[in-house]
């Protein structure tokens, strides 16, 4: 190779090392510039933020969401205002939605039910704006907001079993009334700080489970090691059994079965007893 091609070629491969590096601080420069908010166009599912006041035993939930769907993109949107007694918390159920198509990805939430026949879900979501849908790309550069939906079973599960037609497992958590007050109460302190502060979703560090999986080790340190199956939610069912928040005096692939609940939903689609009905 002669030497005036040789030079042509390295300033050639600096030329590019330079547009490439300068295109990558651009970007990252524009990310880091993003600041989260409460102030945008907001899609009308994710429109109200919910917040609560507890006082002793007693807590009220402003904007508890009710979606009354007729497909994934027809619904009416309602907000309610719910009171809850903590003496009454008697469970944790957690969910599962393994996304159809894919090995990994998920979606999870907790439920809370109480001894008088009530069950209210809080679903770690990522807070859209008008026409927006997911993409883990956008979660990791400051694209979407975190919310906090609290919401009734009927809308959080219905939704994904007989509207997206997705596997739903639902499981009764080991959790005892102590600890499922503390983290009902955790859970929605955390939705009253993001309707004050908000923040950023990332795919990696702040998701349905991360979330869910923080709240969990403040109330019980270290109860919940670090697993991959954190960031591939569809094996958080697993990680869960693995370290005794789920019934472990069955087979894991037994309890699974069990909890696989779309037949019953869609069953008990339109039951004033819905959230009685799907756990059999």
């Amino acid at each position: 190779m002669t030497t005036p091609l040789r030079h042509s070629l390295r300033r050639a491969a600096f030329t590019v090392g330079a547009v490439a590096l300068a295109t990558a601080v651009g970007c990252s420069a524009v990310v880091l510039s993003r600041h989260p908010s409460n102030d945008r166009t907001w899609s009308p599912d994710e429109r109200e933020l919910a917040t609560a006041r507890v006082a002793g035993d007693s807590v009220f939930v402003h904007n508890v969401r009710n979606v009354h769907y007729r497909t994934t993109h027809d619904y009416d949107v309602h907000y309610e205002d719910r009171d809850y007694d903590l003496r009454r918390l008697e469970s944790v159920w957690f969910v599962v939605e393994p996304f159809s198509g894919f090995k990994g990805p998920a979606h999870t939430f907790v439920t809370f039910g109480f001894d008088d026949g009530q069950y209210v879900g809080i679903s770690v979501e990522i807070r859209k704006e008008v026409g927006e849908s997911f993409s883990p790309w956008r979660g990791l550069a400051r694209g979407y907001e975190l919310t906090y939906v609290v919401g009734d079973e009927r809308d959080l599960i219905g939704l994904r079993a007989n509207f997206r037609h997705d596997s739903v497992y639902l499981y009764r958590t080991t959790a005892t009334p102590e600890k499922a007050r503390q983290l009902f109460v955790s859970m929605l302190e955390r939705a009253n700080k993001l309707a004050a502060e908000p923040e950023f979703y990332n795919t990696l560090t702040s998701t349905c489970t991360t979330n869910i999986v923080r709240h969990v080790n403040e109330i019980s340190p270290k109860r919940v090691p670090f697993s991959v199956k954190t960031l591939l939610p569809a094996y958080a069912d697993q990680l869960a059994y693995s370290v005794g928040l789920l019934d472990t005096t069955v087979a894991f692939d037994t309890l699974r079965a069990r909890a696989r609940i779309n037949a019953r939903a869609a069953a008990y689609a339109d039951s004033a007893g819905f959230s009685r009905l799907i756990r059999g």
